[in-house]
């Protein structure tokens, strides 16, 4: 598994999440202070225009470009679990990036990684033959692409197993359990809110590799890229304040793989 240098981490968040009319997140600000781009493909949110639009913006600002392939949810918004065969999670993560490399490659540029969406990440992260199903097209479309997956999951081990190049994600504003596994959002105080509590969590993970825990215990947690939401109402406040203290810790902000 790739660990993060003790130099270094990537700071991604989940963009392009519009859908015709209808507006979220601040992507122009938050593409201003992050290092990867996860864009939505239209599955749980995003449509061409969007798309094509977010690849742009995202080229401008010299961030990283990735796919955020997801269960077909534009109602739940990609967050609601459905029941799916590894076939057809094949597929429609083959599709997903196929729609997304279009944009990009006629934008002349590349694209870096893939990551998958809410209840379809965490399914791969628990499930070993979901999460080869992803990693498997993936490798199909282009074994060069980094797969972004919750560190210590199926995911990334999937991904391990077929060679591709890895990314073991955390997250600043998600509670995490015990096992590792990140807390419902079910619950109440899953997504940590205050833009402070949430930094001092990301400077735990980026710089000592460890996690606190809802249960109260600090455990190891090893990750060589950190996630924020784009969708949360202090998405700006939170990633810029988290930048300036990564940074501030000694540690630069650069893509995986990146020089």
């Amino acid at each position: 598994m790739e660990t993060a240098a003790i130099n270094r981490i990537d700071l991604n968040c989940d963009l392009g999440e519009s859908f015709g009319a209808w507006r979220m997140g601040e992507d122009v600000a938050l593409l201003e202070l992050v290092s990867s781009a996860n864009i939505a493909c239209g599955f749980h949110a995003g449509d061409p225009e969007i798309m094509s639009h977010t690849v742009a913006q995202a080229i401008a600002h010299g961030v990283a470009i990735g796919a955020h392939v997801s269960l077909p949810d534009l109602q739940g918004f990609g967050r609601r679990e459905m029941s799916v065969t590894p076939a057809e999670a094949h597929a429609m993560t083959l599709y997903q990036i196929g729609a997304l490399h279009a944009f990009v490659r006629a934008a002349g540029a590349k694209l870096s990684h893939v990551k998958p969406h809410g209840a379809l990440y965490n399914m791969a992260a628990r499930d070993p033959s979901l999460a080869n199903a992803i990693a498997r097209a993936v490798r199909d479309f282009d074994p060069q692409l980094r797969l972004f997956g919750l560190a210590g999951s199926a995911l990334i081990e999937a991904g391990n197993a077929l060679g591709l190049p890895v990314a073991s994600e955390a997250f600043a504003d998600r509670r995490y359990r015990a096992d590792g596994s990140l807390q419902s959002r079910r619950e109440v105080g899953a997504v940590i809110e205050d833009a402070e509590l949430a930094t001092a969590q990301a400077i735990g993970i980026a710089r000592d590799g460890k996690v606190h825990t809802v249960e109260g215990h600090n455990v190891p947690l090893q990750a060589d890229t950190l996630c924020l939401h784009g969708d949360g109402a202090h998405a700006v406040l939170l990633a810029r304040n988290l930048r300036k203290a990564l940074e501030t810790a000694g540690l630069r902000i650069a893509a995986p793989g990146t020089a």
